[in-house]
């Protein structure tokens, strides 16, 4: 990828070099702060990227360094910010930021971990995205033509938030507010007739929700304790909402259900999830099977244990929608190659943050693509708007969230630039077997 750019703009291009590379702490809509790196090039280009962590982490993500203490709870980010200013930026400088792969390798073996443990995947992180955003704006293209290249047309089906809450019935502790659902918006020509789907279902389900279970939204809901015996009664209500605004088939629904964040291993039970009862995973399976036959879901992501690539091979094979990996592959080259040689999913949720360089992260989507995975790009690790240009960039067809708020700002203004050479693929999107 990378729109063969980096090949060609040293010659063209002068003044590409990278002049500084600058970090800061800075706050995050996590609520807690993130890393801010900004990369400078010598004929005044720059680029800024911020890392931070999620709602709720895979335990074989890359380590964010964080300073501990009282300080922002433990979660301030001064160390990993030294580790850019001091280790990292004198590395990179008079590189030529348009070099992606040679300045990743160079902050790679700079920390010289698996896991990014002793710079922080939150300082990696941020650089290598500021490098690449540099880069674009050094060369003068939009970020996603320099991801992309001529290939950088395909608009993504995007999704609505719909609800969430994690400790609705007890357990969850690690979940970080999931399971959380979204309105998938897939059965339309254009982008623009999707977004405008998803507006139009999210108030009528908000409507639902007020009308039958008392409970007042402006744009995600979180479930509280009591409302609600099982999900499927929620389940129940984002189908009423996709059939009383007439797009039934047109859209379909998403959960992010992080399953290991409920997995008591002591008692090899899932505690709380979906209801109060203990699970066992073939009473999971049962679920999702149950689940995709009688409502219209169409992506599932995490639906059991991060380390159960048998299970999460048995699903892939029994369902007809699409089985994604987040915590299981956590965006690594390593972890997606054992789930491809089991079987297990059918995509990867793309976190550009998430394995602590854009190099890495690429790499991990084209073994996606070559073994017939599909891509899902989600921002819940900082990439911000940022994820749209990657996602419209790696021509992924699909992503986590997209149709609302800014992020459907930034998709809308790329199909009007694209004009008549945007593709929006539709249900083609998604990787569904029927």
């Amino acid at each position: 990828m990378l729109g063969n750019y980096s090949l060609s703009s040293r010659v063209i291009k002068m003044g590409s070099k990278i002049r500084e590379v600058k970090a800061r702490e800075v706050l995050t809509e996590r609520g807690h702060p993130g890393v801010e790196a900004n990369a400078i090039t010598e004929d005044g280009a720059s680029g800024r990227a911020v890392a931070t962590g999620g709602l709720s982490f895979g335990k074989h993500e890359v380590v964010f360094v964080y300073d501990g203490g009282k300080r922002y709870a433990g979660k301030g980010v001064l160390n990993a910010v030294g580790n850019v200013n001091e280790i990292i930026a004198p590395a990179l400088k008079g590189m030529d930021v348009t070099d992606q792969r040679r300045i990743d390798e160079t902050i790679v073996k700079l920390d010289g971990t698996e896991n990014k443990s002793k710079l922080g995947g939150n300082a990696t992180a941020s650089v290598s995205a500021a490098s690449l955003k540099a880069a674009a704006n050094s060369i003068g293209v939009p970020l996603y033509k320099y991801i992309g290249g001529v290939s950088s047309c395909i608009l993504p089906v995007p999704c609505v938030g719909a609800f969430a809450g994690g400790r609705r019935y007890g357990g969850g502790e690690r979940s970080g507010g999931k399971p959380s659902y979204e309105f998938v918006c897939y059965g339309f020509k254009t982008l623009s007739e999707a977004i405008y789907a998803g507006w139009e279902v999210g108030n009528e389900f908000r409507r639902i929700l007020r009308d039958k279970f008392d409970m007042e939204s402006f744009l995600l809901t979180v479930i509280p304790p009591g409302k609600v015996e099982h999900d499927k009664e929620l389940w129940q209500a984002m189908t009423d909402a996709i059939a009383e605004t007439g797009y039934s088939k047109k859209v379909g629904l998403q959960v992010d259900v992080a399953a290991g964040c409920y997995y008591d291993a002591k008692k090899d039970k899932f505690v709380g999830l979906f209801s109060k009862e203990d699970k066992t995973r073939e009473d999971l399976i049962d679920i999702y099977e149950s689940m995709a036959a009688t409502f219209p879901f169409v992506v599932v992501e995490d639906p059991l244990d991060e380390e159960d690539y048998e299970g999460h091979a048995i699903l892939t094979k029994e369902l007809d929608i699409e089985v994604v990996g987040d915590d299981l592959f956590t965006t690594n080259i390593k972890r997606l190659q054992k789930g491809i040689e089991a079987g297990a999913c059918n995509a990867m949720l793309l976190k550009v943050n998430q394995i602590g360089t854009i190099s890495e992260a690429i790499d991990a989507v084209h073994l996606a693509y070559r073994s017939g995975y599909g891509v899902m790009p989600c921002s819940s690790r900082g990439e911000g708007v940022d994820i749209i240009d990657y996602t419209v960039g790696l021509g992924t067809g699909h992503m986590r969230g997209g149709g609302s708020g800014e992020f459907a700002n930034r998709l809308m203004k790329i199909e009007e630039e694209l004009g008549s050479s945007a593709k929006f693929l539709g249900k083609d999107g998604l990787k569904l077997k029927r």
